[in-house]
């Protein structure tokens, strides 16, 4: 990220070309105002020396005003910020240029004058001359014009990465606020069923002890799961059915006849990736809002349509009263995948049916 104490103009290339600039600008600016100006009527004619000597002082006199101008803006950058205090930097940055530039252009005209004597060409004993006076405030103003040209640089440049400044740190801030939020659905753990869970091993504990051992082992294997994988963005469908069979076996022994389960699923849609807790949450949120009697059971059926899909379909027997989901369930899967993937999941009502379409992700070009 750029500083802000760095302009357009700290890049010493970029000076160089500003400089050459300021020089066509210069002479081209003062052709024009007074293209019959004794100075361009006898450039021609005048000796070599005089030629490179015009060239060379006129290079040095825009090195001066630019490299002046930059000076002056790295200075107020570290004291007068443009941030906190705009107004009295502005006004302090034109009032150092003007008078900067008013003294380069008076030592810079004094130095020509004694340089032309040396040369045999004038005398700095005579008396200045209205046209030289003329010539000296033509070439104070094209100065200014100068200076301000490099001033507008420096404010473009100084508001243009303060703007891209703002857009990373504002990216920056989004990505982290996606990351926690992320985090934060990751972890969500329905403390019914928690609790649902915890009641049913106590009374197992009590009636047979196999079961009970057998419910509990499954139980620690869920949260292990849990805990080592709620964290990843993918994991293989594989590992997620596996983890399923165990959270599918604490849902029976809770709800007996009440639910039935049907999953058929090709090995190849298997070795692709999903997002973990996906298919407990959509189990869990079936379970959650239907009913769930052994006279009219909850079938839930998960299989793959094609190699790319996922499909989890469970019988509409709506309850009346649905537990509060806390967020839990297919919201938190859609905002998950709105962060993780171009794929997005959909749901329906088709025929009796809630039907919700997980894609499955390939390593190299879904994410």
């Amino acid at each position: 990220m750029s500083s802000q104490n760095d302009t357009f103009l700290s890049d010493k290339g970029r000076r160089i070309i500003v400089v050459l600039l300021a020089f066509i600008l210069l002479n081209l600016m003062s052709f024009l105002i007074d293209p019959y100006d004794k100075y361009w009527t006898t450039f021609f004619t005048k000796d070599q020396s005089i030629k490179i000597f015009d060239i060379i002082s006129s290079l040095i006199f825009c090195i001066l005003i630019s490299e002046s101008s930059v000076m002056i803006s790295h200075k107020l950058n570290k004291r007068v910020p443009w941030t906190a205090h705009s107004g009295k930097r502005l006004a302090l940055e034109i009032t150092l240029n003007l008078l900067s530039v008013s003294l380069i252009v008076l030592i810079s005209n004094y130095a020509w004058m004694l340089c032309y004597e040396a040369m045999g060409y004038s005398d700095i004993r005579n008396p200045i001359s209205v046209e030289e006076i003329k010539g000296i405030i033509q070439w104070l103003m094209i100065s200014f014009f100068i200076a301000f040209m490099i001033i507008g640089v420096n404010i473009g440049d100084y508001l243009i990465v303060s703007w891209k400044n703002t857009l990373l740190k504002a990216e920056k801030l989004d990505r982290a606020l996606i990351e926690s939020e992320l985090q934060a659905l990751k972890l969500q753990i329905d403390p019914h069923f928690m609790f649902n869970n915890l009641s049913v091993l106590s009374e197992l504990i009590l009636q047979d002890q196999q079961l009970g051992y057998t419910y509990a082992e499954n139980f620690s294997k869920i949260y292990r799961y849990m805990l080592v994988n709620s964290r990843k963005d993918f994991i293989e469908l594989k590992d997620e059915l596996t983890f399923l069979k165990s959270y599918m076996f604490l849902i029976k022994q809770r709800i007996g006849d009440g639910v039935m389960f049907d999953i058929k699923i090709d090995a190849a849609a298997q070795e692709l990736l999903i997002l973990p807790l996906t298919l407990q949450l959509l189990v869990e949120n079936a379970i959650k809002h239907n009913k769930t009697q052994k006279e009219t059971p909850l079938k839930i059926s998960i299989y793959n349509r094609g190699k790319k899909e996922l499909a989890i379909q469970n019988t509409l027997l709506p309850i009346e009263n649905v537990i509060d989901s806390m967020g839990i369930g297919l919201s938190n899967i859609v905002r998950r995948y709105s962060f993780l993937s171009n794929s997005q999941p959909t749901a329906s009502k088709e025929d009796g049916m809630f039907i919700v379409r997980i894609p499955l992700i390939s390593i190299a070009n879904d994410r």
